[in-house]
């Protein structure tokens, strides 16, 4: 049990939601609550009683608050301690923000947080079509398939999904290779320690392939909250579907655009657009007039998807399907010449007629995977052999747009380099890392519409990164605003290094004060390493040693003894030996609590900077497992701990695993 600013919480994850003087304030809060009710608080009281707290008070009635508890608990009735006060503080939070719609003009449908599920209740038809996708895609999974298919029509998704291997598996359809499934514990029948780690393996694992899980832990899982559970599937499944619409993936996209500045505007654009634009694209084609601007309204008639389908598929039109008056019927004559496509369905007539944006959007992406009617010969794919495919800057802006994402900011990043050109989520994340640091009086909120004011965000973007002492020589505002791409990156990369540096600073606090360095976190991996009786060191971040994985599993092994399967260890000799190694050493990290959004190829390719993270992550976890007390007096100077996510009380932090007495490796 940890003690912050004088309040005792015990559980780790509740512990990183809050600053020191949120704590405070919500404990005098909470204490007020108590003596007005006579010293017993319950959930029924809450409704009433959160009308004085900022956020929650002023943005929801207390009907909507009342009307939240009765949904997601059973009994109103039991006495309320300070850490379930935090968590429905937590939870109204979400809901206040998602009620202002924060974010909500720039966020993707389907890749924002999973919040937007707490308003009602679940989508029945959203959860009938998830369900028959995991039916379709984990039928033959060896540990599942005991379990399915999942009757649509039942709950057993939820209770299926308590023990976390359903969802682990789930994100390595969506995508592949992500979860070492070695790392997965899969006994018939786990024990509450194995569940939560496969549960913070999951969490972790799904931020890390750019899913937003604000605000849930390894509880919401372990209790099967259905509209978060369901708000996670819904993430991953999406991705899934809409993992094709790039460039990479599908070169032939290239037939959107004319040239090549529109080229570069495409690969901008989120995968939702790009469906979108491809829509139109084809509607054009078949003679269709209006313009498909969203996947609800605008084909709700079934009329957009009438003359898409007789675009892709003419041998299977129907006439009628045209002609028919009645929105519904012609929605179910679309259905049909689906299925004779081969396309599964992921809604129902109803669903098109009622505009269900999630499911349509899924529709429509799975037509684009099975038949996209573009051209497999076109001359503006050669265009592509043209442009510079630097793999490293494509994987940095991948780590870094996932944990931009992971902080719950307002606005969902897609592209690095165009969603930070106005400075604001920059700005956002600088005062998460560094809290009030940001001025926000001179600061400019999107839409911003005069560039300069744009100017003016990214200049003080780069004042404050120089009062953390970034290294930015010749770099101005306008640099941001432009999207040069490696001032862009070298920017990110020392405001990440500077968030790890304050989490373990902010672990060591009541030590000496001493600024961490990298050669403190080197010092501290090699002295971990050296005291489990290993002879094996890195010399630096960058030490071509360190591609086998060895030196991270002895690490792993050395702060959690029974976290590394060694059975299961190659030699690191070959390059198929070296990525199981590495992808083994994510897994566990992950498993254990650790945010990190590095792939095996940045291990086996020892990245200076992902190996910085990935041990200044294993390091700030191990500290986070010593109580204060140890910190402050019985920790060496390099006793340190794990990284995750800012302390921002908006931001679902990694729930650190409660290690079993058990063997908890993967059976």
């Amino acid at each position: 049990m940890a003690a912050y600013a004088g309040v005792l919480v015990s559980d780790p994850w509740l512990q990183n939601q809050f600053t020191q003087v949120e704590l405070r304030t919500l404990k005098s809060s909470f204490i007020a609550m108590r003596r007005e009710s006579d010293g017993g608080l319950k959930l029924a009281d809450l409704p009433g009683k959160m009308s004085r707290l900022k956020h929650v008070g002023e943005t929801l009635t207390e009907h909507e608050r009342a009307a939240f508890l009765h949904d997601s608990y059973h009994n109103l009735e039991i006495d309320v301690d300070f850490e379930l006060f935090l968590r429905v503080y937590l939870k109204l939070q979400a809901l206040a923000t998602e009620k202002r719609g924060i974010g909500a003009k720039n966020a993707s449908a389907f890749l924002k947080s999973p919040t937007s599920t707490l308003l009602h209740t679940i989508s029945e038809s959203e959860k009938a079509s998830y369900v028959a996708h995991i039916n379709n895609y984990l039928a033959e999974d060896e540990f599942l398939k005991k379990y399915l298919p999942l009757d649509t029509a039942t709950n057993n998704l939820f209770e299926i999904a308590k023990d976390g291997v359903l969802i682990c598996k789930l994100i390595n359809v969506a995508v592949p290779g992500t979860i070492d499934e070695r790392a997965i514990n899969t006994k018939r029948v786990l024990n509450p320690w194995e569940r939560n780690e496969n549960h913070t393996l999951c969490l972790n694992s799904a931020k890390a392939i750019g899913c937003t899980v604000v605000n849930i832990g390894t509880q919401d899982f372990i209790e099967g909250r259905r509209h978060l559970v369901l708000g996670v599937i819904s993430q991953i499944i999406k991705i899934q579907l809409l993992a094709d619409l790039n460039l990479k993936n599908t070169p032939q996209l290239v037939e959107l655009v004319g040239d090549s500045k529109d080229v570069e505007e495409l690969m901008s654009l989120p995968p939702e657009k790009i469906l979108l634009r491809w829509m139109n694209f084809q509607l054009k084609k078949g003679g269709y007039s209006k313009t498909v601007t969203n996947f609800s309204s605008d084909v709700k008639d079934a009329e957009a998807y009438a003359h898409l389908l007789n675009v892709l598929a003419p041998e299977h039109s129907n006439p009628s399907t045209l002609k028919v008056k009645d929105p519904l019927e012609r929605a179910k004559l679309v259905l049909e010449h689906a299925d004779k496509m081969g396309c599964k369905r992921y809604l129902t007539a109803k669903d098109i007629v009622d505009g269900s944006p999630n499911l349509n959007l899924a529709f429509v992406a799975h037509i684009f995977q099975h038949r996209n009617g573009l051209s497999t010969q076109t001359k503006q794919i050669s265009f592509l052999e043209t442009q510079p495919d630097d793999a490293q800057i494509s994987r940095e802006e991948r780590v870094f747009r996932f944990w931009l994402n992971s902080l719950g900011n307002s606005s969902y990043i897609d592209n690095v380099f165009e969603d930070l050109r106005n400075g604001w989520i920059l700005l956002e994340t600088l005062d998460k890392v560094s809290p009030g640091i940001v001025n926000w009086k001179i600061a400019s909120k999107p839409p911003i519409k005069m560039p300069f004011r744009k100017v003016e965000n990214c200049n003080q973007v780069v004042k404050i990164g120089k009062q953390l002492k970034f290294s930015l020589v010749n770099v101005a505002g306008n640099d941001i605003v432009q999207g040069n791409k490696k001032l862009i990156l070298a920017y990110l990369w020392q405001l990440m290094r500077c968030n790890m540096l304050q989490l373990l600073k902010h672990l060591r606090s009541h030590s000496h004060g001493k600024e961490i360095t990298d050669a403190d976190i080197l010092e501290w991996a090699n002295s971990k390493v050296r005291n489990a009786g290993s002879q094996t060191c890195m010399d630096s971040f960058k030490d071509k040693r360190l591609s086998d994985g060895i030196f991270f599993l002895e690490l792993l092994s050395a702060v959690h003894p029974r976290s590394v399967n060694w059975s299961l260890v190659t030699k690191g000799s070959s390059e198929e030996e070296k990525k199981m190694n590495a992808t083994y050493i994510i897994s566990i990290a992950r498993k254990l609590g650790c945010s990190i959004f590095l792939l095996p190829e940045d291990i086996i390719e020892v990245n200076q900077k992902m190996m910085l993270t990935l041990t200044a992550s294993i390091m700030y976890w191990t500290l986070k497992q010593q109580p204060v007390e140890d910190r402050a007096c019985g920790g060496s100077d390099t006793e340190t701990g794990s990284l995750v996510d800012s302390s921002s009380n908006s931001t679902v932090d990694d729930t650190a695993s409660e290690s079993s007495t058990d063997d908890s490796s993967s059976n």
